[in-house]
């Protein structure tokens, strides 16, 4: 795996981690003010869930990376097969 395809990867693999992490912890306010949605969290959090979205994104890229350099999943094989 070259550089770019690994930026991609990870790239991708980031932002289906952060849909995934977006909604932990999400309370609404107890009293919400006027002009502000009902279903808002009151505290996002949103440093922390980027970070953890990072530290999940980079172990799930590791566990791909190394896959594809061990040959146990080789594309080339595949597409050769089709």
């Amino acid at each position: 795996m070259g550089f770019v395809s690994g930026l991609v990867v990870y790239v991708i693999t980031w932002w289906v981690v952060l849909f995934a992490v977006l909604p932990w912890g999400v309370r609404a306010p107890d009293d919400p003010q006027p002009g502000h949605a009902a279903g808002a969290p009151a505290t996002p959090r949103l440093r922390l869930k980027f970070a953890v979205t990072s530290a999940i994104a980079a172990v799930i890229w590791l566990i791909i990376f190394l896959l594809v350099q061990s040959d146990l999943i080789s594309f080339r094989r595949m597409a050769i097969g089709l």
